[in-house]
């Protein structure tokens, strides 16, 4: 098995001997294809098998690059050459199959497509209709978020979420407050600052009155805020006693103790789910 570590660092290698192997081979679908269980159970027959030379979970290991590394391209990108490659080797280099058996390398290929992907590629496990129901419910999401065209406007759209984001991605920026979020190269990460777009502002008037929302606009002589109320407040700069930029988001990061575990795992769930398709 000592270069099985070796076989998945050419899977991933792009040179042009690669995307020659087994020519005219049919492209098969990945029967795991988007099932969760399937793809965890590929993370944990890549984690036990390939760590040799490559990270634990995708990252670059003492003789493997990561299994989606930040930028690079690949030559073998469908389904059916990625199992060709993890099951069977690629003819003309070092790579020797990895003798897994044909559902397990399905599993891993589906692995590898996942840390590639976004959640919507592998969404998490949940009851995606109560998930919805907590979003527009007891998780008051819908107070700030939009999604498809309804909700509030205090937040970002969340339409496409699934699309731009990783599930762990998800999870972290509902329970903690510094996250961080991957790039497509397996458990590298950048930490994720509050976007310039959505500052979050506390002002108070000089006649008392507070107000705090996301900063939409201010020049040298006024203010415009889209307040937690969903409307749009203009203040002209003498209006106002105090203006606090704050340095947090307006975000609550404590939805695993506002929801019960099974209902955190629901709207995980149903976020996990929410994309935009592409064009056609």
């Amino acid at each position: 098995m000592r270069n099985i570590g070796v076989s998945f660092a050419m899977l991933l290698a792009a040179v042009g001997v690669h995307a020659q192997a087994q020519p005219g081979r049919a492209s098969n679908p990945n029967p795991f294809a988007g099932n969760p269980q399937a793809i965890a159970e590929g993370r944990e027959l890549y984690n036990r098998t390939c760590t040799v030379c490559h990270g634990y979970d995708g990252t670059p290991g003492e003789q493997g690059p990561a299994l989606a590394a930040s930028g690079r391209r690949y030559l073998r990108t469908s389904d059916q050459e990625i199992f060709d490659a993890v099951r069977n080797g690629i003819p003309g280099t070092v790579m020797p199959g990895t003798g897994l058996a044909e559902a397990d390398a399905w599993k891993v290929a589906a692995y590898i497509r996942s840390l590639r992907g976004t959640a919507i590629d592998a969404p998490a496990q949940g009851d995606v209709g109560h998930g919805e129901q907590i979003f527009w419910g007891k998780g008051a999401c819908g107070d700030c978020h939009m999604l498809r065209g309804r909700g509030g406007v205090l937040g970002p759209d969340l339409s496409n979420l699934a699309g731009r984001r990783k599930v762990y991605s998800i999870r972290d920026a509902l329970t903690k407050t510094e996250h961080r979020v991957a790039t497509d190269g397996g458990r590298h990460e950048l930490s994720l600052t509050p976007l310039n777009t959505y500052q979050a502002v506390h002002v108070v008037t000089r006649d008392g009155k507070a107000l705090s929302g996301v900063l939409m606009n201010e020049d040298n002589f006024s203010l415009q805020i889209m307040g937690s109320d969903n409307e749009l407040h203009m203040f002209a700069r003498d209006e106002l006693g105090q203006v606090v930029y704050e340095p947090k988001s307006l975000m609550p990061t404590d939805y695993d103790k506002r929801l019960t575990a099974e209902e955190f795992q629901d709207l995980l769930a149903f976020l996990s789910r929410q994309a935009v398709s592409k064009p056609k």
